[in-house]
């Protein structure tokens, strides 16, 4: 019997790795939760700390990063893994509750390949990952 995941056929994210990063738990519960029931695979941080120590050990194909978060915010966060040899081509998408043209350039600055406004929808989700993720699955090589 084949899962939700396995069904939503629109979709190739099975096994996709996902980092999303946002000191709030509703945030990250309700990424998780559409992602998970996509077929990705996704992983949670608290904050740009928690999250650099996931990204080597888990090396996800995307990241979600809330900007205001305490200790490391988004814009920190995505410059560190932007200035990393290693991890510079993940794509990063900044996330935020406001929808400022200044925090829209300076993601832009700091290497962002994209901005969703909270509280975003599943087909924002959806649409960023498939706008900025290239996955050959075995189809076509890039």
């Amino acid at each position: 019997m084949e899962s939700a995941a396995a069904v939503s056929d629109g979709h190739r994210l099975n096994g996709l790795k996902v980092l999303v990063i946002d000191d709030s738990k509703t945030i990250r519960r309700t990424a998780e939760t559409l992602l998970a029931k996509e077929g990705c695979e996704v992983f949670t941080a608290v904050d740009g700390f928690d999250a650099l120590s996931k990204i080597a050990d888990h090396q996800p194909d995307i990241v979600f990063v809330d900007i205001m978060m305490p200790r490391l915010d988004g814009y920190q966060t995505c410059s560190l893994i932007k200035h990393n040899k290693v991890f510079r081509a993940i794509p990063v998408i900044m996330l935020s509750s406001k929808d400022g043209l200044f925090d829209r350039a300076r993601g832009r600055i700091v290497g962002s390949e994209h901005y969703l406004t909270k509280p975003f929808t599943r087909d924002e989700l959806l649409s960023a990952i498939e706008r900025h993720v290239s996955r050959g699955d075995g189809i076509e090589t890039e």
